[in-house]
């Protein structure tokens, strides 16, 4: 079963996300009261425990939830192998819509200038919240087919 594993906030942008009991996810604006939510298409980032773990086997271990400023980090799908436009269901009412695969890795990457890599590029995830409510650790993950939504 795919799950979410934390939900994490950062009112700065340029600052790692801390993690938090629960989050509301607004419709067309993403988490309330973190720094990247608003009205573009990146208005939430997902990475899965799985791409962290693989920046973890290049020799950095302190990498936790939000290090990599994503506000769901997931477990059990493969995110990035998604195509955009496809649809999540979290919980029991989130509604989230893949809009970006990857981003360019800003200068000040303090995981790129470690280890030479950053993941975010290649498997960090970008949706727009079509449906809102709140999110939680625990919270199952749902692929949601067209005849669905």
């Amino acid at each position: 079963m795919a799950k979410v594993v934390s939900v994490n906030i950062s009112e700065k942008k340029g600052t790692v996300k801390k993690p938090i009991e629960k989050g509301y996810f607004r419709e067309n604006h993403g988490l309330e009261g973190d720094a990247h939510a608003g009205r573009g298409h990146r208005q939430v980032s997902l990475l899965a425990e799985e791409s962290i773990e693989k920046m973890k086997a290049k020799g950095i271990w302190d990498l936790a939830a939000g290090k990599f400023a994503e506000n769901i980090t997931t477990e059990g799908i493969e995110l990035y192998t998604l195509p955009v436009g496809t649809k999540l269901k979290i919980g029991e009412e989130v509604i989230l819509e893949i809009s970006q695969i990857g981003k360019k890795c800003h200068e000040a990457c303090e995981i790129r200038k470690i280890t030479g890599d950053c993941i975010m590029p290649r498997e960090g995830v970008f949706a727009k919240v079509i449906k809102g409510g709140y999110i939680k650790p625990g919270d199952e993950i749902v692929l949601l087919h067209e005849t669905e939504n």
